[in-house]
């Protein structure tokens, strides 16, 4: 809980660094335009990539598997749409990772070694 706190009072000084050295670079009606233009987009990107993971949830549901993977997905691109959503440039290059595919799967595989660390611990309980 400590590192959540520490991560609510330094992220936004070190986005408030950022708009003020790009602000300074490219001029502050820019800085406005980048962050509702990542904004935008993030968010399409955000919502076309999760349509597509539910579409693939509900198949595997339909074939009778666990869509474990596409949860995590989920995860992933709700986490990152909210960090999109959120103004500044280091949270937006932080979505965006989470929600584009292909650099998505190194925190998939973070998360999936927490969840799996956490059930060894007995933290979680699982039960078919």
């Amino acid at each position: 809980m400590r590192w959540l706190l520490l991560a609510l009072l330094i992220i936004p000084a070190l986005e408030i660094g950022v708009f003020v050295w790009v602000g300074g670079t490219i001029g502050p009606w820019w800085v406005i335009m980048l962050i509702l233009l990542s904004g935008i987009m993030g968010i399409t990107l955000a919502k076309q990539q999760g349509y597509e993971t539910w579409i693939k949830a509900q198949q595997l549901m339909k074939n009778g598997q666990a869509p474990t993977e596409q949860l995590i997905d989920g995860i992933c691109i709700f986490v990152g749409a909210v960090l999109l959503f959120a103004p500044g440039f280091i949270t937006d290059v932080i979505g965006l990772l989470l929600v584009l595919p292909w650099t998505r799967n190194p925190f998939k595989m973070m998360i999936m070694r927490w969840i799996q660390w956490k059930i060894s611990k007995g933290k979680i309980i699982y039960r078919k």
